[in-house]
Formats: C-alpha cells, sequence, structure tokens
C-alpha cells in the first residue's frame, strides 16, 4: 500500500482545519459524480453511537461541516447509521451502498473485517475505514498516531497528580488503544518518574456503567487522575468523577477526555473536573477526504497517518483550576518540540 502523510490544521478545541498534504489521484474505477451537486457521503458508526462525544460524534461532526460547505445535510447528501452491536456493520454498509452514496466511513476499527467484506464485493463503491488499514483500491485507510497525544495527556498527568496515582481506562484492546495506553504511561513516566498507572479494561466502547464502577474503583484507591480511551464507556468516568467532585468541592480529583476535547462533560456547579483531553482529529480528517473524493481525488488504496508532526493529534488546553497550569503547560510545550522534531519517539506498545 502506497503511505503518505497529511498535515491537519488542528486547533486544541479541534475547530475544522485544512489538510496540508496532497493525495493521490483515485483509481479508474472514480466512482465521484460528474454532478457534484449529486454528491452523497454517509458512515456508519461503531456501536458508541452517533452521541458518545467521543469518536463517532467527532466523525459525525466532520460530515456535518463537509455538508455546511457544501450545502448538504442529514438526509439529503450526508448521513449515517448507527449500529447496535458488530453484526450491524456490513449490513449498515451494504445499505448505504445500495443507496448511491459516492463515499461510505466505517468509523473504528472494530470495522475493519466488515468493511473489507464489502468492498471486496462493492467493487465500484468507496470506502474510507478510520483507525485501520485495508489493502484495496477503493478503500482509503485514516490512521492516527494516538500514542503521541496520549503521550501529552501523560505529561500533563504526571505533572498534575499529588497522589502519584493514576488510572487509565481503556475501552476494546486492540492495537488503536495499546497506542493510547503505551502513550499515556510513557508521558506520565517521562513527567514523573514516582507515579504509577493502573491501567483497566472495560471491553466495551458502549458501555459508561462500567466505565463508572472502573473509575469508581481507581479514585477510591488513591489516583486523583484519570485518562480514558473508551468512547462512550468513557461516560462513566465523568460521571463519576463529578458525582465525587459533588460531595466534596475540595477534593482534588481529575478526568482527562479523549478525541475531542471533552470539557463539557466535566462542569460541576463552578468547578470543572476535566483536566485536558488528547485531541484526535477524526472530523478534520473525516471532512478533508469527504473533499478529496467530491472532487475526484479518492485516496483510494493510500494510507493517511496523522501525528504531531502534521498537526493531526495535539492537546487541549489545561485547566485553569489546576494549581501549576504554567508548569504544565511549559512540559507539554517542551515534550510536543522534541517529538515533533524527531527528538523523542513515543512508544505504540505498552512495556511487557
Amino acid at each position: 500500500m502506497k503511505k503518505r502523510k497529511f498535515g491537519l490544521a488542528l486547533s486544541l478545541v479541534l475547530a475544522a482545519g485544512t489538510v496540508l498534504g496532497a493525495c493521490g489521484k483515485s483509481d479508474d474505477k472514480d466512482n465521484a459524480s460528474d454532478n457534484k451537486d449529486a454528491f452523497k457521503v454517509a458512515m456508519v458508526t461503531d456501536v458508541g453511537g452517533v452521541d458518545d462525544k467521543s469518536f463517532n460524534q467527532s466523525a459525525w461532526e466532520g460530515l456535518q461541516a463537509f455538508g455546511k460547505t457544501n450545502g448538504l445535510e442529514k438526509g439529503n447528501g450526508i448521513d449515517y447509521l448507527q449500529s447496535q452491536s458488530d453484526s450491524d456493520y456490513a449490513t449498515n454498509l451494504n445499505s448505504l451502498v445500495r443507496q448511491k452514496n459516492n463515499l461510505v466511513f466505517g468509523i473504528g476499527f472494530m470495522m475493519q473485517a466488515a468493511v473489507q467484506e464489502i468492498a471486496e464485493q462493492q467493487t465500484d463503491a468507496h470506502f474510507a475505514i478510520v483507525d485501520s488499514v485495508i489493502d484495496l483500491p477503493n478503500v482509503a485507510s485514516i490512521t492516527f498516531k494516538e500514542q503521541e497525544a496520549s503521550f501529552l495527556a501523560g505529561v500533563a498527568a504526571g505533572k498534575a497528580t499529588k497522589s502519584n496515582k493514576i488510572g487509565f481506562i481503556g475501552g476494546v484492546e486492540g492495537e488503536v488503544i495499546d497506542r493510547f495506553e503505551a502513550g499515556f504511561v510513557d508521558g506520565v513516566k517521562a513527567a514523573n518518574p514516582k507515579a504509577k498507572v493502573d491501567v483497566q479494561y472495560a471491553g466495551a466502547f458502549d458501555k459508561p456503567e462500567i466505565g463508572k464502577t472502573i473509575a469508581s474503583k481507581m479514585y477510591s484507591s488513591g489516583a486523583d487522575i484519570v485518562f480514558h480511551a473508551a468512547g462512550g464507556t468513557g461516560a462513566g468516568l465523568f460521571t463519576e468523577a463529578r458525582e465525587l467532585k459533588e460531595k466534596n468541592s475540595d477534593k482534588y480529583i481529575w478526568a482527562i477526555g479523549v478525541d475531542s476535547d471533552q470539557t463539557n462533560e466535566g462542569v460541576v456547579g463552578e468547578h470543572n473536573i476535566v483536566l485536558t483531553s488528547a485531541l484526535k482529529g477524526v472530523s478534520t480528517a473525516v471532512q478533508d477526504v469527504s473533499n478529496k473524493a467530491k472532487d475526484g481525488k479518492f485516496p483510494g488504496g493510500e494510507s493517511l497517518v496523522y501525528g504531531l508532526a502534521e498537526d493531526g493529534v495535539g492537546l487541549a488546553e489545561i485547566n485553569e483550576e489546576v494549581g501549576n497550569k504554567a508548569d504544565i503547560d511549559a512540559a507539554v510545550e517542551e515534550w510536543t518540540a522534541k517529538i515533533k522534531n524527531g527528538d523523542y519517539t513515543v512508544p505504540d506498545k505498552p512495556a511487557k
């Protein structure tokens, strides 16, 4: 598979940006309509749902931004189908192809097998997979260096912790969440060698009740900061942290969000328990690939990789309420420069 890296103008609040790199030409089976007004693009969500306030929602926001730019709206040019379980993936993908969408996104690495299966059957259709790589000429693969964003989140956590006990909640184990875990643990270690990270997996991306239970155990065991990379399951982390803060407003407790800036999930009266969020430019990547496809430049058979050096991942603003914000900001800036310059390579697999 050809591989190219693309730059995203990704702000720290994940505002829509402009891709700096250029995509390659599509193959002979260009599915883009000559009538650009008729162009249609849709996506299939993972099991977390389109309103998971994380990964799927960010992808849908990208399609909505694409739609706004091109005068399209839900049901009229852009659309999505939600998956209640993995058994829905192939059915939903096929449905969107039959609806004559010019481009169909599969959101999440758990959809790899389904996207590959349907793309092999529907060779005249165009697909894009987020968080996985499929070596087919009618599939564009979008991946991220999540470990770099989560490393910066780990640096922030390592600097902010007072108990030296930090938690990590993963959704489903796999290469993508491995990268989140590896980067976060490495970032904590780089900033604060004394701190320990308790790593636990929920086994699901759509179970906030499990996320809440895990978070409760972590906080009760002395952790004062917990980071989630668990999609909709992570909503339980925020619920638990807010409830603890409501019971005791002086309690030193933080949560770290993922994929998009999840600050809004942390409001507790005059306080906010979200320290920061590890940002991942899913929205902008979806918007960019949609634009390329609409312009007849669908990057089929290519792997699009977004990291810190390409401004494709990043860290949201550090919460003003944390006492040593200036110190955290300085550390994040220092490590960002090292990673972008190639002076430090963040591991993408957890240490054995």
